[in-house]
């Protein structure tokens, strides 16, 4: 019995001591290589469910922890460290920098994440940090320049509607759509108002081996986004509030009134007809005399703020334990539009364009069991935006068209003047008394993902299943009024008092309002291996989608409107290296469409790649060390686009055909009626038609040397777009189709063109260099296209580019009588000397449009390219980003560019008639110099009245056809970004509980260099008759807690 009670207070002893050695308390100190303390380091406990510790302002930290486990230090940009605790209870910490190699690369791609090591594919990874130094309201907005394969350009500066368009690799169809296909979390998501803080990785994925996947989708490339998602960790918060200030890159200037009457007489005089104003007429108007009837007024300046204020705020929250962890962000944004506003309309509406915007999102991470891991997603935005009355279109229009001495702001007795009605009232009165719209915009976005590790059936098999929900309204109200209008004769009364017309009566504020709608629903399943043998490295995954979508509001009377647009999809992906130095992958896409007729609907899209790492061959490893990658690769494959369109909308069922009311016979005799009205076909059925199919080849280099320091990356592309969707308009009437086209696809086009990009890092002492710069280069040409046949060739489509340019070929101005006698005759109106004098391309003694010819390319950029430098000393950094874009032509027209083309309507563009074609006897008449250089710049001026309140007269077209004569140059170089910033030392902002601090100034678009003057060229207008682009300077503040 003494020996029992013996064991057992021996084994209580053991169970005692094994109690309090189940935890132990560690403590220490984290820092950085310079022994500066690092707060907000997170310690976890390996494998152990727990909130963890994180490090205070002066990088101490405690936690508690069983024996034999591990701590695990993590920092954002600092390696991991693992520390296996055992018997010592004060663990000090030195965390490295975590400089990732080209090998450690990710890239993300259509089935996750891969190393760029095993990439086969042409795909673009994007810095966001680039991105981020642009304080655009739109991420799409910074593309241009930074992102390599990317063809983007912005075309207005409106607020709310200020969105770059964007091509990747260029445009190579003409009958569908040509937007790449967007992924936000994987699923299809417009990426114009993402919050760009809440981007994680963003991809451009280029070739067919990329893309494939995709298959009907994939073929204008495909855009990958992944936003941010929590680490486990004590909560962590970023706060970045901004404050810009946002000017005009370049705005049109007008001739003052003095200078536009001189030169409204000059072209009436120079035609042989009577000046509007007569010499008394003109002093009054200099001397500002007569206000209400000889006015000058500077109606750019009176609408136009010289600059307007944006305010954006973001706040994000991230944290979370082992089994959860979570990821919060709100933001605000505000944007100024920039016309001036009536004050005292200010306590009841604004008629200022501007616009407002809020977006959120919450991605939520579960830990279900150690395999299972659940996701669950909400975001969105709401979105308010302003404008007059008679909206922006109209606003431009008035402004461009309304001259300086057609009528004064108001007359002096307070009445409204106006030409016209509609937009003929002048611009203040457009502006500010006519009313205000209100759009609204709502997004809900809601995705669950589930990833569930299937290890237990076999080692590497992973499954992945989504499934998206997401809405889509806009409301719109447009409260509308107007003033009552008046014109004033030209001529005042016997007793001196202005005679007036009524040009309208006023209307009281009423309204007017309208909603659309869609919901999207998405479902896409993937089943993922990956598993290596020794040097064999294996991956496969299979992939099914299917998606619908369908109109919500606004359905109209088609029942087709109320149909789910539905498309399915299955996928897959073979790949396999040997030791990472060969590579060869196979991808497939087979998509239905419910666009096309049974036995259509599917297609089958396959691609393969192929790729080669010199770099690991032995040779090169022993010899040239410095040679970190040098990847050969090449890619051949098919993708698919369903989305076919006509007249700039969207086409569905083509295989359906509709039946309505025809042409009447009357089966009466002859002096009585006694008709019927028959059935006929009101659109035929093309039950044939399919998919338009991209067949890609890529051949592209990854190059990576001395150690990381100079990365490359070159690809070559070419792509054939066959099938392209068309309407056959040029079919025989012996057929019998009674004036009805089909649809068929019998459209291809070829594009060819490269893309690349390249950065170099070097580190001197405490200063860090970067250089980096992009390139993409585009051209593509129409092989088939149905149009009717032209004894000219150069006179088809075929053979030239999508959208190219083609006007007449100017031989400079006509000298005199005797040179138009012996010229060709040009059937475009009367000439006199001083008009433009074109070529007799086909030789028949006529210039008419059969020799209009191909000239120049198109008004749309083929060629971007950015150069960035960015520069780090201690906690100072700048960076600079310049962008360029060539090979983008475009024809001036217009009212203010073909003067007086629409009678009084239409200002003249300062300094556009300085070197103006002038003949002697109208110079002489006028009293200025004459000019009659056959080079000048402007040929001779006429003038031309459609209907604008005058006597119509002959118009003189001549000289306003598209010609080389008005071709413009619109490539440009401009000074993108330049962020300069300052991080606060850890020691100070230690000290108030903060992390990090960062202030900085920020300018985009400060310098612009190009020929072409008159307006921005980066907007691709052919009359400047737009909201102009901006040029802003941003000062703002951004804090990690």
């Amino acid at each position: 019995m003494k020996k029992i009670t013996i064991l057992c207070i021996l084994l209580l002893c053991v169970v005692t001591d094994t109690m309090a050695q189940k935890t132990v308390t560690v403590s220490g100190i984290v820092s950085d290589s310079n022994k500066e303390p690092l707060i907000g380091v997170n310690i976890i406990v390996k494998d152990v469910p727990g909130l963890g510790a994180i490090t205070d302002i002066n990088g101490k930290y405690t936690i508690k922890v069983e024996p034999y486990n591990r701590l695990v230090f993590s920092y954002i940009g600092y390696k991991t460290q693992e520390v296996l605790i055992k018997e010592q209870r004060s663990v000090n910490i030195k965390m490295e920098e975590d400089v990732a190699t080209t090998i450690d690369e990710v890239v993300i791609t259509g089935t996750g994440a891969q190393r760029k090591l095993v990439q086969t594919g042409a795909i673009t990874t994007v810095d966001m940090e680039h991105l981020m130094a642009n304080p655009s309201s739109s991420v799409v907005n910074a593309l241009a320049g930074n992102v390599a394969g990317v063809l983007a350009r912005q075309t207005s500066g409106q607020p709310g509607q200020n969105v770059s368009e964007f091509w990747i690799r260029g445009i190579s169809t003409f009958g569908a759509g040509t937007g790449a296909y967007i992924l936000v979390d994987g699923f299809e998501r417009s990426m114009d108002e993402i919050n760009i803080e809440d981007i994680q990785d963003f991809s451009i994925l280029k070739d067919a081996s990329a893309t494939a996947i995709y298959g009907s989708k994939g073929a204008n490339g495909v855009v990958l986004i992944n936003t941010k998602h929590g680490k486990s960790g004590k909560i962590k918060i970023d706060i970045k509030a901004q404050t810009t200030y946002n000017m005009r890159t370049i705005t049109p200037e007008f001739e003052d009134g003095i200078s536009y009457a001189n030169l409204l007489n000059e072209s009436r005089i120079t035609r042989n007809y009577e000046p509007v104003y007569q010499p008394e007429e003109l002093e009054i108007l200099k001397n500002g005399l007569d206000p209400d009837l000889y006015p000058n007024v500077d109606w750019m300046d009176l609408l136009l703020r010289k600059g307007s204020w944006q305010h954006r705020v973001n706040l994000n929250l991230s944290g979370g334990g082992s089994t959860a962890r979570y990821y919060a962000s709100i933001s605000y944004l505000d944007e100024e539009g920039m016309y001036n506003t009536d004050k005292a309309l200010k306590d009841d509406y604004n008629t200022n364009a501007n616009y407002r915007r809020y977006n959120y999102r919450l991605n939520t991470d579960i830990d279900i069991t150690k395999t299972t891991l659940l996701k669950l997603g909400v975001s969105g935005w709401l979105s308010k935006r302003n404008s007059p009355g008679l909206g922006d279109a109209d606003v431009w229009g008035e402004l461009f068209g309304y001259t300086a001495i057609r009528t004064p702001l108001l007359y002096s007795n307070g009445r409204v003047p106006a030409v016209g009605t509609g937009n003929k009232t002048n611009p203040w009165v457009a502006a500010t008394q006519t009313g205000f719209n209100e759009n609204w915009e709502n997004v809900i976005q809601t995705n669950i993902t589930l990833e569930q590790n299937l290890k237990f059936i076999t080692k590497g098999l992973k499954f992945v299943g989504r499934f998206g929900y997401d809405t889509y309204n806009n409301n719109h109200i447009n409260r509308r009024k107007w003033p009552e209008q008046w014109s004033a004769e030209r001529s005042r009364d016997e007793n001196g008092n202005l005679v007036f017309k009524k040009i309208s009566d006023s209307s009281n504020m009423h309204q007017e309002s309208g909603s659309s709608g869609n919901r999207r629903e998405f479902l896409d399943m993937m089943l993922n291996w990956e598993r290596g043998f020794k040097a064999h490295h294996l991956n496969a995954t299979l992939k099914y989608t299917q998606d619908s979508y369908i109109k919500t509001q606004d359905l109209g009377d088609d029942l087709k409107n109320g149909v789910n647009r539905r498309n399915q999809g299955l996928a897959g992906r073979i790949a396999y290296n040997w030791n990472y130095r060969y590579f060869v992958d196979f991808n497939f896409g087979y998509n239905g469409s419910e666009n096309f007729a049974k036995g259509h609907r599917f297609g089958f899209f396959p691609a393969y790649s192929l790729a080669w790492n010199i770099a690991e061959e032995s040779f090169i490893k022993k010899n040239w060390k410095w040679m970190g990658m040098f990847k050969v690769r090449f890619s051949y494959g098919k993708v698919g686009n369903d989305k076919i369109r006509h007249n700039n909308a969207d086409v569905r069922f083509p295989y359906l055909y509709a039946i309505g009311e025809g042409n009447s016979y009357d089966w009466a005799n002859y002096g009585s009626s006694y008709g019927f009205t028959g059935l006929t076909y009101t659109e035929l059925a093309s039950d044939q038609v399919t998919w338009e199919v991209a067949t890609k080849k890529d051949l592209g280099v990854d190059l990576a040397l001395f150690d990381d320091k100079f990365k490359l990356t070159v690809d070559y592309f070419d792509e054939s777009r066959s099938g392209i969707f068309m309407q056959r308009q040029y079919l025989p009437g012996m057929i019998g189709l009674q004036g009805k086209s089909p649809f068929a696809n019998v459209g291809k086009v070829n594009s060819k063109g490269f893309d690349g990009n390249f950065s170099f890092k070097q580190r001197f002492n405490q200063v860090s260099l970067t250089v980096r710069g992009n390139m993409t280069y585009s051209k593509n040409e129409i092989i088939e296209r149905d149009e009717a046949n032209n004894v000219y060739p150069y006179q088809m489509q075929k053979g030239y580019r999508v959208n190219q340019n083609k006007g007449l070929i100017a031989l400079g101005l006509f000298k005199d009588y005797d040179d138009i006698r012996n010229s060709p005759t040009q059937k475009y109106g009367p000439v006199m000397p001083g008009d433009i004098k074109y070529k007799d391309v086909n030789g028949d003694g006529v210039v008419d449009d059969n020799d209009i010819v191909a000239v120049g390319a198109t008004n749309r950029p083929n060629l971007i390219y950015g150069l960035g430098l960015s520069v780090k000393w201690k906690g100072l950094d700048v960076n600079l980003h310049f962008q360029g874009a060539g090979k983008s032509q475009f024809f001036l027209s217009g009212k203010c560019i073909r003067a007086f083309s629409e009678g009084q309507w239409g200002n003249i563009i300062k300094g556009t008639l300085d070197n103006r074609w002038v003949d002697a006897d109208t110079a002489e008449k006028l009293g200025i110099a004459a000019n009659e250089d056959p080079n000048a710049t402007f040929p001779r001026l006429s003038y031309t009245d459609q209907g604008n309140g005058n006597t119509t007269i002959y118009a003189y077209t001549n000289n306003y056809r598209n010609s080389t004569y008005w071709l413009r140059d619109g490539s440009y170089v401009r000074l993108k970004t330049v962020d300069i910033g300052y991080t606060l030392p850890k020691a100070l902002v230690n000290k108030i509980h903060f992390n990090n601090v960062r202030i900085f100034l920020t300018g985009t678009n400060l310098l612009t260099w190009s020929s072409f003057k008159l307006w921005d060229p980066e907007m691709g207008s052919n009359n400047g008759e737009k909201y102009p682009l901006s040029k802003s300077v941003t000062l703002g503040l951004s804090v990690n807690l």
